[in-house]
C-alpha cells in the first residue's frame, strides 16, 4: 500500500515504513538505545531525503523515551536535578547543531555532510564497542567468575573542577561543568544525525562521572525527551523539515518491535548483546560509506532554482 509523505515528496510503502519502525524498536528493546542512529540510516536507504529522515527519526525517540522515563521514574531511578544540568547543555548544543544543518542546507551540501557524519561516528562508536566488548566476553570465558569488576564510582578529575553542587539521587557533589559539555554534545549530534544520544550519555554518566548504575538509564532517558524535542521542533521551525505521517508510522512499529525485542534480550549475555550492537553499528557504517562510493545511476540532475 503506498502512501505519498508530503513533507519527504516522496511514495513509499505503509507496510515497509511499519516493518522499519519494528526492526529499530525490536533492537532498541533488545539493546537498550533510542534507535535514532539506525532509523535515519535505514530511511535514507529508501530514499527518504536526509533533511527529513534526520528531523523525522527523532521522533520516535522522544515516544520511545517517554515510555522508557514512566517506568524509571516509578522505581525513582531519575536524578531530576543531574538531568537538568545536561538539558541545559542539550539544549545549548542543539540550537547550534541547528544552525549548522540550515547553514549546510543553504550551501547544498547537506546530503553529505549527514552521511559523512554516520560514517566518522559510527565507525569511531562500533569500533570501540567491539573491541570493548570482544574483551569483556574472552576475560569472562577465560576467568569465569574470577573476573574482576571495574568500579564505575571512583575519584577523576572530573570531581574537582569547580562550581559543584550536590547531586542527591546519584550520592554527588561534582561541578556542573562535566555534564553541561556531556549534554551539550548529545544536544549537537541530535539535532545533525537525528540520534537520541543515549549510546554515548550513558557510558559517560557511569565512566566520567561515576554515577551509580541505578539512576543512569532515567536520567538518559529523561534528558533525551527534553533535548531530541527541542531538536525536532527547531527543525520544524527553521527548514520544515519533520513529516508527521513518517513519524506516526513509524512510531507504531516500533512500539511493536520494542515489546519484542525486550523479550529475546532476556536469553543473552550483556557481553554478547554489545557486541552484536557494535556489530550493527558498524554494517550500518560500512553500507553509508559503501553507498558514497558508488557511482550514481544518473550522473546528472535538472533542478529549478528559485529567483
Amino acid at each position: 500500500m503506498q502512501i505519498y509523505l508530503p513533507i519527504a515528496e516522496v511514495s513509499v510503502n505503509a507496510f515497509l515504513l511499519l516493518g522499519l519502525g519494528g526492526i529499530v524498536g525490536f533492537l532498541s528493546g533488545m539493546f537498550g538505545v533510542g534507535g535514532g542512529f539506525l532509523i535515519t540510516p535505514l530511511l535514507l536507504f529508501i530514499g527518504i531525503p536526509p533533511g527529513v529522515a534526520v528531523a523525522t527519526g527523532a521522533n520516535q525517540v522522544v515516544a520511545s523515551s517517554i515510555s522508557g522515563v514512566l517506568v524509571q521514574v516509578k522505581r525513582k531511578a531519575v536524578d531530576f536535578r543531574m538531568g537538568f544540568v545536561l538539558l541545559i547543555g542539550g539544549f545549548a548544543g542543539s540550537w547550534v547543531g541547528v544552525q549548522v544543518f540550515a547553514w549546510m542546507t543553504a550551501l547544498g551540501q547537506i546530503d553529505l555532510f549527514v552521511q559523512l557524519s554516520y560514517v566518522l561516528f559510527l565507525g569511531l562508536i562500533g569500533g570501540m564497542m567491539f573491541v570493548e566488548s570482544l574483551g569483556a566476553l574472552l576475560r569472562s570465558r577465560r576467568l569465569g567468575a574470577a573476573a574482576p569488576v571495574r568500579r564505575s564510582h571512583v575519584h577523576t578529575w572530573v570531581h574537582g573542577l569547580p562550581l559543584k553542587i550536590k547531586f542527591r539521587a546519584s550520592g554527588l557533589y561534582i561541578s556542573v561543568l562535566p555534564p553541561a559539555l556531556i549534554g551539550a554534545l548529545v544536544g549537537f549530534l541530535s539535532a545533525i544525525m537525528g540520534v537520541g544520544g543515549g549510546f554515548i550519555l550513558v557510558p559517560a554518566m557511569i565512566y566520567l562521572l561515576g554515577m551509580p548504575t541505578r539512576v543512569v538509564v532515567g536520567t538518559s532517558l529523561f534528558q533525551i525527551i527534553f533535548t531530541t524535542s527541542f531538536t525536532t521542533i527547531m527543525h520544524a521551525v527553521n527548514s520544515q523539515t519533520v513529516d508527521m505521517l513518517l513519524a506516526f508510522l513509524l512510531i507504531i512499529g516500533g512500539v511493536i518491535g520494542a515489546q519484542v525485542g525486550a523479550r529475546v534480550s532476556q536469553g543473552l549475555k550483556a557481553e554478547q548483546l554489545r557486541i552484536l550492537l557494535a556489530l550493527l553499528v558498524l554494517a550500518v557504517c560500512l553500507k553509508i560509506g559503501f553507498d558514497m562510493l558508488l557511482q550514481p545511476a544518473e550522473l546528472f540532475s535538472i533542478a529549478t532554482v528559485q529567483p
